[in-house]
C-alpha cells in the first residue's frame, strides 16, 4: 500500500528571504505608497502629539494657572470671616477680586474700553511673578508692590500694553476706574494665573485690592468674583484638605478648582479643535488607501511573470500572500516611520515657535501613545487597501508564465483574507472612535467616509457601464475618448474616488467656513443689539431708562434683572451622577445667569407646559431651556436646586422655551417665576440697539453718568471672535488641503500606472493615422470628463455634509456659497486635465517602432 507523500509548508525564513530579495528592486512602484502613508500617518501624529502636548503642559503649568494648590470662587458675596480664618490655619492663603469694568482717560469725553479688573492683596501671587515693564528711562521695572502702592496722592495700576494704545496712554498717565484715578505705573507683560480660559475679549488690569473700597464699583448684587487662592501647609494633601472643608462647610456654596482644571476652557477648546483635525487626518489617511490600493496592485501587475515562476518551482498561495505583505509592509515602514517621526518632534518644535505667546509652555516631551496609534492606522490602512491584490497574486495560476504575463491580476480574495480586511477595517474604526471624543462626530464621519467611498466606486461602475455603450458621434476622437473609461485597466473608479472624495472634504471645510463667517459678519450684526449694559444698580433702573429712551437715534431697549447661580442637584442628585450630553455640559461647569419674570417674555416659544398666572406668589417655579430638558430626560414637574448667593434654592419646572441665540438679545437658560428672587441684591443687564453713528456718544454719556456700568459693544466682540475663528479656520483648511494634495497624489499614480496601456495605444492610434491632436484630445476628454463628474459629486455631497453640520450641530442657518460651488469643480477639472495631459504628453514621445518590435 502506497500513501501519498505530504507536502511540507516553506519554512517562514524562506518566505523573509524572498521578500528582502524582492526588496533590492527598491521604491519603484512604491512611492506613492510611500507618499500616502507618510501624509497621512503624519496628519494623525502631529495632532495626536500637539494635543497631548497642549494638555500636558496645561497640567505642568497647573498650580501656577490656578494661582496656588486649590480655588475656591464666589460670585456676589465673599466669604465670612469664619471660613476665612478656618482656611488661614491650613493653607497660605490670598484673595483676588475680579470683576467687568470699564476704563476711562480723565478728560471729558474721552477713550474708554472695557477691562476685567483684578483686586489683588499684598501676597499675590502665590506662585510665579508677575512681570512688568516701566518707561525706557527705567533701568529696572517696579515689584508689583511698588507698582499697585497708594502714593503722591494716587493707587497704581498695570495694564497691558494692548489697553494702552487704545486709550492713547502711556506709562507715568493717569486713567479712571469706577470713581478712582488710578496712575499707571508699569505695563503688564505676563500674569501667571491669566491665561486660564479660552477667550478673553477684554484686557486684564491689575490694582490693589484695597483701593476697590471707594471706586464705587462694589455694590449689593454686582456681579464680582472672589476667587480665594490657597497653598496648602505642612504635610496636608489635596484630598484631606478637601475632605475636611467638605465636613466643615457642607453648603458654602463655594465653586472648587483644582490644578487639574486649572484650563479646563483652554482643555476642552483644544480637544474639540483636536477632534476634527483628527477626523480631517483620518480622512487624509483613507483616500491615501486608494492610492496604497493603486500602487500596491500597479506594483504586483508587474510581478506576474515572478509569480507565475514562483508557482511553477511549488511555491504556495500562502507563501505568495506572505511574501508579497511582508514586502508591503516593509517598504510602509518608511512612509509610517516618517509620519511618525515628524509627529514625534511636533512637541518640541510646537513649544520652541509658542514660548512667548502664551502664559504656560507646551511640554516638548515626545509623546509615545499618539504616535503608536497613528502608526496602528497607517499598518490597518495598509492592510485593508493591499491585501485584496495580495490575495489575487496568491491565485495566479503557474500557466500565466506560457500566456499573457502583461494582463493584470485578477480574481478575488478567499473567506480569511476577506475576514482579515473586515477585522482591519474594524480595528480601524476603534481606532477612529478612540482619537475623537464625541462619538456621534467619530460615528457621524465614519458613516460619511464610507459613503463617499460607496458612492464614487457606484458612480465609477456606472461610468463604466455608459461608457460600453456605443456612442454615436461625428467625432472619432472624441468617441474613442468616450469608451475609454471602460477599457481593461483604466483607472476610472480611482480616479472617481481620489479626486471626489478629497473634493467633497475641501467643499464640506469651505462651506463651513462660509457659514460660520456669515453668521459673524452678517446674520448677527444685522439683528443683534449694539450694547449690552451690565451691572445697572436697581436705584439707576429709571435715570439710564430715561437717558436712552430719550436720545434721538435709540431703536430698542431690552431691560431684565439678574443674579447668578450654580446648578447643584437635579431631582435631588448631583449634577455628577447625570450623563450629561457635552453640548449643554457646559450650563453646569459655573455659575449661569438667571432671571425671574412674571409675564412670559415677547418672542418665547413654550414647548412644554404652562407659563404661571401674572399674580403668582407661590414656591417656586422654573421655566428651563428644552435642550437641558431633553438632554436630562427632564419632565414637568420635576425639580432643579442651585446655589444663590450661598442659600440653595429649589424650583419646580413649570414649562420648557426654545430658545434663538442667535440674534444676540437676552436670553436665559433658567427663568424663575417672581418672589424669592425679586427680593435679593440684583443687578440689571439691558440691551440697546442704536444706529451706528450715536454709539459712541450713548456710551460715553452712560459710562460717564454710571461709573460702576461696563458697556460691551457686541460688533467688537464678534470681531475679537472672528479674529480667533480666522486662526482656527486657517488650521482646517491646511488639513482639508492636505485630504486634496493625497487625492491629486493618487490620481498621479492612478495615471502613472496605466502609463504602459495608454503608451500602447499611443502607439496603435498613430499607425492607423492619428494625429498628435487627434491623440491628446481623446485623453483630454476622457480626464476631463472623468475629473468633472468627480467635481459635481464632491460639490453635492460636500453641500449636503455642509448643511447636516451647519444646521444640526452649529444651528445655524445654511448659506450656499455660490464661489464654492462653481471653484471646486473647476478645480477637479484642471486636476484632471493636468495630470491626464502629463501622461498623454509622456505617451505621444514613444515612437511606435521601438513597441511593435517588441511585439
Amino acid at each position: 500500500m502506497t500513501t501519498a507523500p505530504v507536502r511540507q509548508g516553506v519554512p517562514t525564513s524562506m518566505v523573509f528571504v524572498f521578500a528582502l530579495r524582492e526588496l533590492r528592486g527598491g521604491l519603484r512602484g512604491f512611492r506613492l505608497l510611500l507618499a500616502c502613508l507618510f501624509l497621512g500617518v503624519a496628519a494623525i501624529a502631529v495632532v495626536g502629539s500637539l494635543s497631548a502636548a497642549v494638555e500636558q503642559g496645561l497640567k505642568n503649568d497647573g498650580r501656577r494657572l490656578l494661582g496656588g494648590d486649590l480655588a475656591l470662587q464666589f460670585v456676589h458675596q465673599p466669604a465670612t470671616e469664619e471660613q476665612i480664618n478656618w482656611l488661614s490655619g491650613r493653607a497660605r492663603l490670598t484673595r483676588v477680586r475680579e470683576m467687568t469694568a470699564m476704563a476711562r482717560t480723565p478728560e471729558q469725553g474721552g477713550k474708554r474700553s472695557m477691562i476685567e479688573l483684578r483686586g489683588v492683596e499684598s501676597s499675590y501671587p502665590l506662585i510665579g511673578q508677575v512681570e512688568l515693564l516701566g518707561t525706557e528711562g527705567q533701568k529696572e521695572a517696579p515689584t508689583l508692590t511698588e507698582a499697585l502702592a497708594f502714593r503722591e496722592g494716587q493707587w497704581g495700576v498695570i495694564a497691558p500694553q494692548n489697553l494702552l494704545n487704545k486709550l492713547g496712554r502711556t506709562v507715568g498717565d493717569s486713567v479712571l476706574i469706577g470713581e478712582t484715578r488710578y496712575r499707571i505705573r508699569a505695563r503688564l507683560i505676563k500674569q501667571p494665573d491669566l491665561n486660564s480660559r479660552a477667550f478673553a475679549f477684554a484686557s486684564s488690569v491689575i490694582v490693589a485690592d484695597e483701593s476697590l473700597e471707594n471706586s464705587g464699583l462694589i455694590q449689593p448684587g454686582s456681579l464680582i468674583r472672589y476667587d480665594y487662592r490657597l497653598l496648602l501647609r505642612g504635610n496636608s494633601t489635596l484630598e484631606s484638605f478637601k475632605r475636611a472643608l467638605e465636613v466643615r462647610f457642607p453648603d458654602a456654596g463655594w465653586r472648587l478648582r483644582e490644578t487639574g482644571g486649572a484650563a479646563a476652557g483652554i482643555t476642552r477648546f483644544i480637544a474639540i479643535i483636536g477632534d476634527y483635525l483628527t477626523l480631517a487626518g483620518l480622512a487624509t489617511l483613507l483616500v491615501g488607501g486608494v492610492g496604497i490600493a493603486a500602487g500596491v496592485k500597479n506594483h504586483l501587475d508587474r510581478k506576474v511573470a515572478t509569480l507565475a515562476t514562483l508557482k511553477c518551482l511549488g511555491a504556495d498561495s500562502g507563501f505568495i500572500v506572505k511574501t508579497c505583505l511582508i514586502q508591503i509592509l516593509g517598504l510602509s515602514f518608511l512612509g509610517i516611520a516618517g509620519g511618525v517621526i515628524v509627529g514625534a518632534m511636533t512637541p518640541a518644535m510646537g513649544a520652541f515657535l509658542t514660548r512667548s505667546l502664551f502664559n504656560w509652555s507646551l511640554a516638548s516631551d515626545i509623546f509615545i501613545w499618539p504616535l503608536v496609534i497613528a502608526a496602528a492606522a497607517g499598518v490597518l490602512t495598509v492592510l485593508i487597501f493591499s491585501l485584496h491584490a495580495t490575495a489575487c497574486a496568491g491565485q495566479i495560476r503557474p500557466a500565466r508564465l506560457f500566456r499573457d504575463v502583461s494582463a493584470p491580476l485578477t480574481g478575488g480574495p478567499s473567506k480569511k483574507i476577506l475576514l482579515c480586511i473586515v477585522f482591519c477595517a474594524l480595528a480601524l474604526m476603534a481606532i477612529s472612535l478612540a482619537l475623537v471624543r464625541d462619538f456621534r462626530i467619530a460615528g457621524g464621519a465614519l458613516v460619511g467616509v464610507l459613503v463617499l467611498f460607496a458612492l464614487y466606486r457606484l458612480a465609477g461602475h456606472l461610468v463604466k457601464r455608459l461608457t460600453q455603450r456605443r456612442v454615436k458621434v461625428a467625432n472619432p476622437a472624441i468617441r474613442t475618448a468616450l469608451s475609454n473609461p471602460s477599457r481593461p485597466g483604466a483607472p476610472t473608479t480611482t480616479v472617481l474616488v481620489s479626486v471626489g472624495t478629497g473634493l467633497s472634504v475641501l467643499v464640506l471645510m469651505a462651506l463651513l467656513d462660509s457659514n460660520v463667517r456669515h453668521a459673524l459678519n452678517q446674520s448677527l450684526p444685522e439683528e443683534a443689539p449694539g450694547f449690552y449694559f451690565i451691572d445697572i444698580q436697581p436705584a439707576q433702573v429709571s435715570e439710564f431708562e430715561r437717558i436712552v429712551t430719550t436720545m434721538e437715534g435709540v431703536e430698542s431697549l431690552q431691560r431684565v434683572p439678574m443674579l447668578r447661580g450654580r446648578i447643584t442637584a437635579i431631582k435631588d442628585r448631583a449634577p455628577e451622577s447625570f450623563d450629561i450630553p457635552e453640548d449643554i455640559a457646559w450650563i453646569f461647569r459655573s455659575d449661569r445667569g438667571l432671571t425671574w419674570a412674571a409675564e412670559m417674555p415677547t418672542g418665547t416659544g413654550l414647548t412644554r407646559g404652562d407659563w404661571w398666572p401674572p399674580d403668582y406668589d407661590g414656591p417656586p417655579l422654573l421655566s428651563l431651556d428644552e435642550r437641558v430638558m431633553q438632554g436630562l430626560g427632564l419632565e414637568i414637574g420635576d425639580s432643579l436646586s442651585l446655589n444663590i448667593l450661598g442659600r440653595q434654592v429649589t424650583a419646580t419646572i413649570a414649562n420648557s422655551r426654545r430658545i434663538d441665540w442667535r440674534g444676540l438679545q437676552i436670553n436665559f437658560v433658567m427663568i424663575f417665576s417672581p418672589g424669592l428672587l425679586s427680593q435679593a441684591p440684583q443687578t440689571h443687564i439691558a440691551t440697546v440697539k442704536t444706529r451706528p453713528d450715536i454709539e459712541d456718544e450713548l456710551e460715553i454719556i452712560l459710562t460717564d453718568r454710571f461709573h460702576n456700568i461696563s458697556s460691551v459693544r457686541v460688533k467688537e466682540a464678534l470681531g475679537a471672535f472672528s479674529e480667533v475663528f480666522n486662526h482656527i479656520s486657517l488650521v482646517l483648511r491646511a488639513m482639508s488641503s492636505l485630504t486634496v494634495i493625497v487625492g491629486v497624489l493618487v490620481l498621479g499614480g492612478a495615471i502613472a500606472a496605466s502609463n504602459q496601456q495608454r503608451v500602447y495605444d499611443a502607439v496603435v492610434l498613430k499607425v492607423l493615422g492619428a494625429s498628435r491632436q487627434s491623440f491628446a484630445l481623446v485623453f483630454l476628454v476622457e480626464f476631463g470628463l472623468l475629473g468633472l463628474i468627480a467635481a459635481l459629486l464632491a460639490t453635492v455631497t460636500g453641500t449636503i455634509a455642509a448643511w447636516v453640520i451647519t444646521t444640526v450641530l452649529f444651528k445655524l442657518d445654511f448659506v450656499l456659497n455660490a464661489s464654492v460651488v462653481i471653484l471646486v469643480p473647476l478645480v477637479g477639472l484642471a486636476c484632471a486635465l493636468a495630470f491626464g495631459y502629463i501622461g498623454t504628453w509622456a505617451a505621444l514621445k514613444k515612437r511606435p517602432i521601438a513597441l511593435l518590435r517588441n511585439r
